[in-house]
């Protein structure tokens, strides 16, 4: 059987997990990333839960397993230089040379890095929706908004890898500032941390009672605000309103510039539905110029919730990845 590995980096926690041909994930683990401040450290710890999940994997099927490698979903992750650059969200600083680190302590095939949203990009076209799509644009709406790529069914990274960062657009002139200094980012609005400040600021601003009132500040959500904007609080369908208007808006933009066949959105406020779905789609079509009126789909992604992260890491080295990556990486694919 083969097998490949995937891991998600995130701010807090680190998952690691074995990924079948399917897609699905079978055994995993995980461990705090937020205990670390070196990236060296970092490295020998994610190398012994790599270990771990791949001698659970062993042990629990009775065929003869070939690992295919390992794929890494991080912040700020290049998949041209396998190296973690100035994330914004993790302690260990600087450029770590993680697939170089890994290399060393690990005997796999191949052990290949990338941000967190063009991993989610690569999932949704090798196990999700995006299968007979060749231009698509993959959202993901966390605690951030990143963006995956694909033109002409390859991934876009760009000169340098970085490319696709449709978060740390303006849309907001003087808008809000995020972690970088700039002011009005589109994360800062439609991501669910925005989707947070959103209705903490309508409330100061329309005054009156809503139907999360008796929640502490702090314990609110942006599913709680969905919930309520479904169940007919006005803050919050105002919240929810906002905010896909503004990220229908920004996608019309993104659509002149590539001219995809879909947008799929992943994440928690996707889970709204149409409470926030309606908005973006209608904000979406409005805001187009008429040759791309009604020939752009706006889609749910078909990942699992819990395994999406995984999958799309571990689809960065399946051979169905092949087809789908820039010419000029051939030669290590």
């Amino acid at each position: 059987m083969n097998l490949s590995i995937g891991v998600d980096i995130g701010g807090t926690n680190s998952c690691v997990g074995v990924v079948r041909p399917d897609g699905v994930v079978s055994e995993r683990t995980q461990f705090r990333t937020n205990e670390y401040d070196n990236g060296t450290a970092y490295a020998n710890r994610l190398a012994v839960a790599v270990r771990e999940v791949m001698q659970l994997a062993t042990a629990n099927t009775n065929e003869p397993v070939t690992w295919l490698g390992l794929g890494v979903g991080a912040p700020n992750g290049n998949y041209l230089s396998g190296c973690i650059e100035e994330p914004p969200n993790l302690r260990f600083k600087g450029t770590t040379p993680l697939v170089e680190l890994l290399n060393e302590r690990l005997e796999l095939p191949r052990i290949a890095l990338t941000n967190d949203a063009n991993a989610a990009a690569i999932g949704e076209k090798i196990f999700g929706a995006a299968k007979e799509y060749r231009d698509f644009i993959m959202i993901t709406l966390g605690t951030g908004l990143g963006s995956g790529i694909f033109v002409n069914n390859q991934l876009v990274y760009g000169h340098d890898g970085f490319a696709g960062e449709l978060g740390h657009i303006s849309v907001i002139p003087d808008g809000r500032y995020c972690g970088f200094g700039r002011r009005g980012s589109l994360e800062n609005y439609c991501s669910a941390t925005g989707i947070r400040r959103t209705y903490f600021e309508m409330i100061a601003q329309r005054g009156g009672s809503t139907s999360l009132d008796d929640k502490p500040l702090g314990a609110i959500t942006a599913k709680d605000i969905a919930d309520a904007a479904d169940a007919g609080d006005e803050i919050a369908k105002a919240t929810m309103d906002f905010t896909g208007r503004l990220l229908g808006e920004a996608l019309a933009s993104t659509a002149l510039v590539t001219s995809p066949a879909a947008f799929f959105l992943f994440g928690g406020p996707v889970q709204a539905g149409e409470i926030l779905l309606e908005p973006t789609r209608r904000s979406f079509e409005k805001h187009l110029i008429p040759p791309f009126k009604n020939k752009i789909k706006i889609i749910e992604s078909a990942l699992p919730m819990g395994d999406a992260a995984i999958i799309g890491a571990a689809a960065l080295i399946t051979p169905e990845n092949k087809k789908t990556s820039p010419n000029l990486l051939s030669d290590v694919l």
